[in-house]
């Protein structure tokens, strides 16, 4: 394939379209948006125009007025919801109460988060013997405004050192700092630049951790490299003088991790060319320079050593087991031609965990979990009873200890920690949350529909009790169906604006999830992508035709690859739905493999590269290239964040930009950017709570809800 740029001269008819004044709708007024004609490329013989190329320079004057006035657009409306400040003061209420993790035992303490209600970040605290409580490590000093987060830590067996990472305005590279945990002091210079890294400790003489070469100064659109590296670093050294273990040059893979056995005895390697599918190597750390060893040489699985119990290896795999097993084999012998079953796979999605001398099974039932325990041979032990149908988690914890401490929710069950006793079987309550939510009052379903080609999709459905199935009630359908990921039931304290206000909110199961294994996943991927906007287009046929909802009160949502999916399901059925809220969207389907890690996304996705049939594909559908001028598109909030370095802004700028020249209606199109945040994660309470409430304020306005009862919602 031939891309170029090629002169205005030479493609006036493909641009044409860009260089249409636009006649702006009654209402809102937006600010005008720079077409450069000067910008199209060639795809096998297609010239695609990219008039919105200048809007990828994040970092550029221009970029950053542009980002001003929009903003100024989106809050004249949003300030214009006459309920807004009230929203935002009951989401307030809503969430100021503590907020608990599971503890874990490190050294001489245990060690927990907590949040007081309202802080911005969550500290984490220790306790020894049971006595005084302590701060240990407080994020909310790490800037004044709340936006440096913690983002990981790491203890020594021993307790006596620990590694944590930091990240800044949310971004995805991270700084590493070393403390000594008795005198909570650091003790030696930051490591910098590290990205989609865990840190793994061997002994007590340093770590690993996983990086890439930083782009230059510049933009945040700038391409990393292919080459993900792991390190290792010892202590008392510059990190200049780290250790290239795996990755870089002699083996170029973009996603590399390594990680030490409970037992201190392996390292193990996973490399990865995509986010789907890995190599898995070991290295023994008991024998002095002993080599790297392939044990899984395909990218087409995804393998990970879950346990070593001496010479034997633990496995969780998902080859020959679209829906996984555990497999063992000894280390001399490590090839998959010489693993054994411990558990087979069966018709439900298995994942694994050890503790207490245990395995923990966890399987997905139609989105929702149950957990069995077996010992290392295999046999049941018995299954855990979980307090109602939803979503368990955290079942893994140290190898000697008798206790472990998990967490269950849905959608009506606020998240609760629970206490279980490997030996006994016995579960407990641990923390139950302080949310003001009364469980009672709503209702939570699961319904099976039928997608176009007739495959039967999950839907979890929340609402009020009591409310009437006849078309009028506001409705938010999310979905997100991508990346091998399974959507499982779960409670938000946020969703109570919705809930409480006689809202319905829907969560569809979509094809390119991991909700039924690999090949679910796989019908949702490349040339099969349609299926996913087709399941998600049935869901709402189906909340429509149920009497749940009308196409005047219906909003889609999704985040990242959700993202996409909302933005390209509103373009191909503008009719369906009264409001679009796409958040840090993959929108570009032409370029999204150029910026920072997105090539990694091209298992899911393929690439505009690969084949003419390809880059059709991926142009028919891309939300950035399928908006048409002259269509009436329901009222859409574009959300995004100027330091999201996972998706870049740059595709909810073209997004919105192209939206706001193509759509002939009033109903407003909008884009609400972030300022020093991120893809989502580590963002301060007080940024997280005011983009709640103007999600749902913006929905339920443009729904034509005028009036929220706070009154009466609050009794």
């Amino acid at each position: 394939m031939n891309i170029r740029n090629i002169s205005l001269l030479s493609c006036a008819a493909v641009i044409a379209a860009c260089q249409a004044p636009k006649e702006e709708p009654m209402g809102l007024t937006y600010p005008d948006t720079r077409q450069d004609s000067s910008v199209v490329e060639d795809y096998f013989g297609t010239m695609v125009a990219d008039p919105y190329r200048w809007l990828e320079d994040d970092m550029s004057e221009e970029t950053a007025a542009w980002v001003e006035a929009q903003n100024n657009v989106t809050q004249g409306h949003l300030s214009e919801i006459p309920y807004r400040d009230a929203m935002a003061a009951r989401l307030t209420d809503l969430w100021n109460y503590e907020k608990f993790s599971a503890p874990f035992n490190k050294g001489e303490y245990t060690y927990f988060y907590k949040n007081d209600g309202l802080q911005n970040q969550s500290v984490l605290y220790r306790q020894k013997d049971g006595g005084e409580v302590e701060t240990f490590l407080d994020p909310n000093g790490f800037s004044e405004d709340g936006t440096t987060s913690l983002s990981g830590i790491s203890f020594t067996k021993d307790g006596s050192l620990c590694a944590y990472q930091i990240s800044e305005g949310g971004s995805d590279w991270r700084k590493v700092l070393i403390m000594d945990c008795a005198t909570k002091s650091i003790i030696e210079d930051t490591l910098v630049d590290v990205k989609f890294s865990g840190l793994s400790w061997r002994g007590n003489d340093g770590f690993y951790y996983s990086s890439y070469d930083k782009p230059k100064e510049g933009s945040n659109l700038s391409g990393i490299t292919d080459m993900h590296k792991l390190f290792f670093h010892t202590l008392g050294t510059p990190q200049s003088d780290d250790v290239l273990v795996f990755g870089g040059e002699e083996t170029p893979r973009r996603y590399v991790g390594g990680s030490v056995s409970e037992d201190g005895r392996f390292l193990e390697i996973s490399a990865a060319v995509s986010t789907s599918g890995n190599e898995l190597y070991i290295q023994r750390l008991d024998v002095a320079d002993a080599p790297i060893i392939q044990m899984a040489d395909n990218f087409d699985n995804n393998h990970g050593i879950l346990h070593s119990e001496g010479e034997t290896l633990y496995i969780e795999t998902n080859l020959d087991a679209p829906n996984n097993r555990l497999v063992k084999c000894e280390f001399g012998a490590m090839t998959p031609d010489n693993w054994v079953d411990v558990i087979p796979e069966s018709e439900n999605v298995l994942s694994t965990g050890t503790a207490g001398g245990s395995i923990f099974c966890s399987y997905l039932k139609d989105a929702t979990s149950y957990v069995r325990q077996y010992d290392l041979d295999g046999n049941h032990i018995r299954d855990i009873e979980l307090p109602a149908v939803g979503s368990a988690g955290g079942f893994g914890g140290r190898w000697d200890e008798n206790e472990l401490y998990y967490s269950f929710t849905n959608s009506v069950y606020p998240s609760t920690i629970f206490k279980y006793n490997v030996e006994s079987g016995e579960s407990e309550v641990y923390k139950k949350s302080g949310v003001k939510f009364d469980s009672e009052a709503y209702e939570s379903k699961q319904i099976f529909y039928t997608s176009k080609d007739g495959t039967q999709v999950p839907m979890i459905i929340t609402y009020k009790k009591g409310i009437e199935k006849d078309g009028t009630n506001p409705t938010i359908l999310y979905g997100y169906g991508g990346f091998n990921i399974s959507l499982t039931p779960y409670f938000s304290t946020s969703r109570i604006l919705w809930l409480e206000n006689g809202g319905v909110f829907a969560v569809a199961n979509l094809r390119g999830g991991g909700e039924y294994g690999e090949e679910w996943h796989n019908a949702g991927t490349k040339m099969n992508k349609q299926n996913v906007f087709d399941d998600f287009i049935a869901a709402a046929e189906y909340l429509i035709d149920e009497g749940y909802t009308s196409s005047e009160k219906l909003g889609i949502l999704g985040g990242s690859n959700g993202g996409l999916l909302v933005g390209a399901v509103s373009c191909q059925r503008p009719d369906l739905m009264a409001v679009v809220l796409p958040a840090v969207g993959v929108m570009d389907m032409l370029r999204y493999h150029k910026f920072t890690a997105g090539a990694g996304w091209a298992y899911d996705y393929g690439t505009s590269e690969d084949s003419k049939e390809m880059f059709e594909y991926l142009y028919n559908y891309s939300p950035v290239h399928a908006l048409r001028e002259g269509t009436d598109y329901p009222a859409t909030m574009v959300m995004t964040a100027d330091h999201d370095d996972r998706v870049v802004p740059a595709h909810s700028f073209k997004y919105a930009a192209e939206l706001q020249r193509c759509h002939s209606g009033t109903d407003p199109v909008i884009i609400r950017i972030e300022t020093n945040a991120g893809h989502g994660a580590g963002k301060p309470l007080e940024m997280i709570i005011q983009e709640q409430v103007d999600m749902y304020a913006f929905a339920f306005w443009n729904m034509g809800v005028t009036e929220l009862n706070y009154d009466q919602a609050a009794e």
